[in-house]
């Protein structure tokens, strides 16, 4: 029996639906643990979720009984509904017939996954939860941080 980890992860992005990527920030914070995040120039919300879920698994062991709290259906359902299947059988092509996006960090998510038992949790963000806004904040604050010395 590996040790279990809970992880609060979240991200942020200054303008989600501008073209060509915005500042955007992550964060992860284990329950009775430490917190990680960071930043990056050009980016988009959902990629920051995803990238707090990667970094929250590369802070576990390999074995570990991991439980990710997320507030982004995207990163939840594509677990829980186990979308990897069919986009393996189609070659990484979405139903549309299109590359899957973000496949560079879908297959970092699979290859951390594979090594741990991992339990997905949704959260209702911004909703009182406090190791959700604790990610939040840290996820926003990293993104600001960033954009001010842009």
């Amino acid at each position: 029996m590996g040790i279990t980890y809970q992880v609060y992860t979240d991200g942020a992005c200054a303008n989600n639906q501008a073209p060509g990527g915005q500042p955007g920030g992550w964060a992860c914070v284990f329950v009775d643990g430490p917190s990680y995040f960071g930043a990056e120039p050009r980016t988009t919300n959902n990629r920051m979720e995803m990238t707090a879920v990667i970094e929250a698994l590369k802070h576990t062991p390999k074995g570990a009984d991991v439980t990710i709290f997320s507030d982004s259906a995207y990163v939840i359902n594509a677990f829980k509904q186990n979308w990897f299947a069919n986009w393996e059988k189609r070659g990484w092509k979405n139903a549309k017939g299109q590359p899957v996006e973000n496949q560079d960090l879908w297959r970092q998510m699979l290859d951390l996954v594979k090594d741990r038992q991992v339990n997905w949790t949704k959260v209702k963000g911004h909703a009182g939860n406090e190791y959700n806004e604790m990610a939040d904040r840290l996820a926003v604050k990293a993104m600001e941080d960033l954009r001010s010395k842009l």
